[in-house]
């Protein structure tokens, strides 16, 4: 059989010019890329500040791998008329302009979305910021944990006591996603009718977002989550609980069947399924103490492997607190080697599995600037 051509990928002939920084705008744009888009990566001279954050990835930064894979590099002085000039240019042939400065920044320059899409109106201009493009914190810089606190997500994160923050860049992370999926609407709207589109988010807008239930139980019910460690606020038992060798296995009840379930098949307890502090849910909840040290002791007498074999039997929902050891060599981990300027580092795969992925490279600071200034250099404006 002959071999097969390669897939082709959805935004293949996709130009994407980015004039990004840090980890939200570049997490959007890195889709892109592992879509098939071509992604122009716009970097200051000494380079996207990110690249500085660690050297944990096999030699150069974790953050920075994770956000910049299949890109080209050119650094720009946008002070320099010259290589604005070129930047322009380099926009007069993209579909999409992403861009995650200060708010203001691009409009002194000219390359606000309201020009642009004056002199290119079928361009897509996806303005990514920290707080919004107006309103008393416009200005304000914004980094994941500022926006953490901001958006009152620390206050429900954790056990009581002193606040500790999320410990991954969730903040960005959704924010670079929500803009990749705002993009590729936009794209699509393009393909059938020609028209561009002007897209905003903020790293506190989406952080609003995630917060919607919390937010509404305080508008609404007038009291706000408490913060209850690996306990869930309003269903019980849902949390972690230790094993006799020490472990935490944190369970998940989502019904009065499984209750009972665990009840009998679990906890070796079968008369409290029809106690009635702990019939349905609101009796398990309005007894959480009770209910919790009821699992506790039931737990403590098994260890870890013994207590997964009897929840995985009972269909029990489950997972244990993994340390990044377990991660690293977890049954379920893929990972992919990307090449970088230094070498080669394994990363998770993405999150997505397509047939037309395939592995990329993170660039080097200017990896691919004479090149794309002798492409460029020759269009005239």
């Amino acid at each position: 059989m002959a071999d097969q051509p390669p897939p082709s990928k959805p935004l293949e002939g996709v130009l994407v010019v980015s004039l990004e920084q840090a980890v939200a705008g570049p997490l959007a744009t890195a889709r892109l890329a592992a879509a098939g888009a071509r992604v122009i990566k716009i970097e200051r001279p000494e380079g996207d500040f990110a690249r500085g954050y660690d050297v944990a990835a096999n030699g150069i930064s974790s953050y920075f791998a994770w956000g910049n894979q299949g890109k080209e590099s050119i650094a720009l002085d946008l002070k320099q008329p010259d290589d604005l000039t070129l930047m322009k240019r380099m926009l007069e042939q993209a579909d999409v302009f992403v861009q995650n400065l200060a708010v203001g920044a691009t409009a002194r320059m000219g390359l606000d979305a309201a020009t642009l899409r004056t002199a290119h109106p079928g361009l897509i201009v996806c303005d990514v910021s920290g707080y919004g493009p107006d309103g008393p914190y416009a200005e304000m810089k914004a980094y994941d944990l500022l926006v953490q606190a901001e958006s009152g997500l620390l206050s429900i994160s954790g056990p009581p006591g002193p606040y500790g923050r999320v410990g991954v860049s969730l903040v960005d992370g959704i924010t670079g996603y929500n803009a990749a999926i705002a993009i590729m609407e936009a794209l699509y709207r393009k393909a059938r009718t020609g028209e561009g589109a002007h897209l905003e988010t903020s790293l506190f807008a989406c952080a609003a977002d995630l917060m919607t239930v919390p937010l509404l139980h305080f508008d609404y019910l007038g009291k706000a989550p408490e913060r209850v460690g690996l306990a869930h606020p309003s269903v019980a038992p849902y949390g972690g609980f230790q094993t006799a060798d020490d472990q935490t296995v944190v369970i998940s009840i989502q019904s009065d069947r499984e209750w009972r379930t665990l009840c009998e098949e679990v906890m070796d307890r079968p008369e409290l399924a029809d106690d009635l502090r702990f019939v349905t849910n609101n009796d398990r909840s309005a007894n959480r103490a009770e209910t919790d040290t009821i699992v506790s002791d039931a737990f403590a007498r098994f260890d870890r492997v013994e207590l997964e074999d009897r929840l995985r039997s009972s269909r029990i929902a489950f997972g244990a607190v993994n340390q990044l050891s377990d991660l690293s060599s977890h049954a379920q981990l893929r990972r992919v080697p990307v090449e970088h300027p230094l070498g080669t580092v394994e990363l998770p795969a993405p999150p997505v599995t397509a047939d037309w992925h395939e592995a990329l490279r993170v660039p080097a600071i200017d990896e691919h600037g004479a090149a794309l200034r002798a492409e460029f250099a020759a269009r005239v404006p």
